[in-house]
């Protein structure tokens, strides 16, 4: 369902398998950046939810900002004008 949901949001740029996303959620769940719980409803699926925590909002900005960074780099090193 996420999978399916990044790629409809990246306009089929971004096709994510599903045990790709639980790879990078336990990664992220190991450092801190991410709680996941386990839900159970009578008659459905176990599902695990993952919420952000304070170490993962941190982490967040500082990754945002790296991201920009980089973008920024190579926007000079293309010679492509922001638009």
């Amino acid at each position: 369902m996420i999978g399916k949901l990044i790629e409809l949001r990246s306009g089929g740029t971004l096709d994510l398998s599903v045990s790709t996303l639980y790879s990078i959620l336990y990664r992220m769940e190991e450092r801190g950046w991410v709680k996941g719980r386990w839900v159970e409803k009578a008659g459905a699926r176990r599902r695990r939810f993952y919420q952000l925590t304070a170490n993962g909002r941190t982490a967040l900005i500082r990754e945002r900002q790296d991201w920009q960074d980089f973008i920024g780099v190579m926007t000079d090193l293309a010679g492509l004008d922001h638009a």
